[in-house]
């Protein structure tokens, strides 16, 4: 599939480049201090990515003082699996070049279906912070490069942690975790119970 740069003008409907900050210690920790599995997995709120100053202004400027989180989606990857999205924005800072997968929380049925040609794929290079709108729909990122990705995920405080009751009606059925909600695909290997409303191919940033 085509992979457009997330300065590209059509990454605007889906999110934004966050300047003002400095990354770069975040990004030097992010790929000394964080694993690198032959599959993907996240962490949440990582104590060595919150006590970095990034932490600091992160909360402050681009949050509005709310408490916030800093961890890590790392691995490797290259299928769509599912779509997500939050109430809020997501910031993704790239220690290593990576794929997002992305699409418009707009385009979702109401049966709460989704067609992945719909879905479009960016590249944010090392270094570089994105702000996702919390209309963007998207997942894991997926791998630039044969060794991987590293990517740190900044959310308000408390996302993505396990749920304290059940959910199972209307939009309320795809919730999976606090301030989630989530859209399979039947190829996903998401946990039974899922959501399963992709609709078309499982895509792949190799195709």
């Amino acid at each position: 599939m085509e992979i457009k740069k997330v300065t590209d003008a059509a990454f605007r409907r889906y999110g934004r480049i966050v300047q003002n900050i400095d990354f770069s210690g975040l990004v030097d920790v992010l790929n000394t201090k964080t694993p690198l599995p032959e599959d993907v997995v996240y962490e949440p709120s990582v104590a060595e990515l919150e006590e970095l100053p990034a932490f600091a202004e992160l909360q402050t400027k681009t949050y509005g003082e709310l408490p916030i989180q800093i961890g890590y989606c790392n691995g490797k990857n290259y299928l769509l699996n599912a779509l997500e999205y939050h109430r809020s924005s997501e910031i993704n800072v790239a220690g290593t070049d990576a794929v997002l997968l992305v699409g418009s929380q707009q385009d979702i049925t109401d049966s709460f279906t989704y067609d992945t040609s719909l879905a479009e794929a960016f590249l944010l290079p090392r270094g570089t912070a994105v702000e996702l709108y919390a209309t963007t729909l998207h997942y894991a990122p997926c791998s630039a490069q044969e060794s991987g990705f590293r990517v740190a995920i900044v959310l308000p405080r408390g996302t993505n942690l396990p749920l304290e009751e059940g959910h199972r009606d209307w939009e309320d059925k795809l919730i999976a975790a606090k301030n989630k909600w989530l859209i399979g695909h039947a190829e996903g290997g998401l946990p039974k119970g899922s959501h399963i409303g992709l609709i078309g191919k499982n895509i792949s940033v190799q195709e």
